[in-house]
C-alpha cells in the first residue's frame, strides 16, 4: 500500500489548505490514521488523528483551526487547515496504521506571513 499526499503549497497567514492523502489500494477501516508535520530543525510532531471508531484528537497548537476526516470507501484522509499561521510551516505526513504503519511522502505547507 502506498500513500500519495498532496494539497500543500504557499498560502498567505489567514488562508486556508486543504491536504488529502490517499491510500494506493483498499485497507478497509484503519486502527488509526493521521497527520504529522516537521519543520525545519524541529522534531515530527502528531497534528491530529483519527481512531477507527471516529474520535479525533489535535495537537493544542491546532485545535479549533484544524479537521481531519476521512474517506474509507475512497481510501482517502483529509486535513483541513484553516486560518494558517507562519508557525504552521512545515512538511505535513500522513499515515495510516492497520496492523502496520504506512507513511506518505510528504507535502510541503508555507504560510507567509
Amino acid at each position: 500500500v502506498q500513500l500519495q499526499a498532496s494539497g500543500g503549497g504557499l498560502v498567505q497567514a489567514g488562508g486556508s489548505l486543504r491536504l488529502s492523502c490517499t491510500a494506493s489500494s483498499s485497507i478497509g477501516r484503519p486502527n488509526a490514521s493521521g497527520w504529522y508535520r516537521q519543520a525545519p530543525g524541529k522534531q515530527r510532531e502528531l497534528v491530529a488523528i483519527i481512531r477507527a471508531n471516529g474520535d479525533t484528537d489535535y495537537a493544542d497548537s491546532v485545535k479549533g483551526r484544524f479537521t481531519i476526516s476521512r474517506d474509507i470507501r475512497k481510501n482517502t484522509l483529509y486535513l483541513q487547515m484553516n486560518t494558517l499561521k507562519p508557525e504552521d510551516t512545515a512538511v505535513y505526513y500522513c499515515y495510516v496504521y492497520k496492523g502496520v504503519a504506512y507513511w506518505g511522502q510528504g507535502t510541503q505547507v508555507t504560510v507567509s506571513s
